[in-house]
């Protein structure tokens, strides 16, 4: 018994509204049991959780795209089929000889345009708040050296210190000896720069990575909405230790941080950072 096109149509879109539920659902709560503040976690495939507003929009314009390419991918697949149904030579033995149809053709021409308006809209405005630093409450100076970071605190008494992985840490290759502290809720200004050769400074859960380039200071920021513990790592290839120069970044409140800046002072007052950090590393 032959289906009726109405009928193939109403169960393409059925078939499309069930994918696109599945696809919402499984954006809301996949990878939610696994999840951790900061941190990845096993079995892990979506975004990490949002620490910062930048990160927020990042997650906001990926489900938006993925949502945007079901549509796309189901309604190219519903196209296919139905002309496979309608046009195949048993169902329709005289082919017609239509070569233009001017409403089709303005269609298929006007349609990507206004998806690709449409995407990059917000795509313009993630890039404009990712590269616009607002007017920073704390300034941190990251410096990328073989194979650690060294951390600067210019506004509060130019003390600066080395942060090296710790192999007694978690989480594994994570876990730092020294790890940055910021306050929650405050716009931080990051500077990087790097020491030797080019590294990158990348934090998932604030939605930021940025090069750290010998003789050049790039900038980025951040302001994270939750206190806690939040890791990234160097992402740009730096040598044979590069998979062991982990960032943790732990975020408290304002008095909090007024202590630990007062310690900090004082335990690392001399000023130096030491130029033997590398021996620590995991392959020596």
């Amino acid at each position: 018994m032959r289906m009726s096109m109405g009928r193939v149509g109403r169960q393409l879109l059925g078939l499309a509204t069930i994918a696109l539920v599945a696809a919402g659902v499984t954006l809301g709560t996949g990878g939610a049991a696994f999840a951790e503040l900061g941190q990845p976690a096993p079995w892990e495939w979506t975004l990490q959780q949002s620490g910062s507003p930048v990160m927020d929009n990042i997650v906001w314009f990926h489900n938006f795209l993925f949502v945007l390419i079901t549509l796309i991918t189901l309604f190219v697949l519903a196209l296919l089929v139905i002309v496979v149904i309608k046009f195949n030579a048993k169902a329709n033995p005289v082919p017609s000889r239509t070569t233009h149809n001017t409403l089709i053709e303005v269609a298929w021409t006007l349609v990507p345009v206004l998806i690709l308006v449409g995407i990059s809209v917000p795509s313009f405005r993630l890039l404009f708040l990712q590269l616009d630093i607002p007017k920073a409450d704390l300034t941190v100076k990251a410096t990328g050296k073989q194979w650690y970071w060294s951390y600067a605190y210019p506004d509060n008494g130019k003390f600066e210190f080395d942060s090296l992985m710790a192999q007694d840490k978690q989480p594994r290759l994570l876990g730092v000896d020294n790890e940055m502290v910021v306050p929650v809720n405050k716009v931080i200004r990051v500077q990087t720069t790097g020491a030797d050769v080019i590294h990158a400074f990348a934090l998932p859960a604030f939605g930021v990575k940025i090069d750290a380039i010998p003789g050049r200071l790039n900038e980025t920021w951040f302001k994270a909405t939750k206190t806690g513990m939040y890791y990234g790592q160097c992402s740009e290839l730096c040598g044979k230790d590069h998979a062991f120069m982990p960032i943790a970044i732990r975020v408290v409140n304002d008095q909090e941080f007024a202590s630990w800046v007062e310690a900090a002072k004082k335990k690392f007052a001399s000023g130096g950072t030491s130029t033997y950090a590398s021996a620590a590393g995991p392959t020596q």
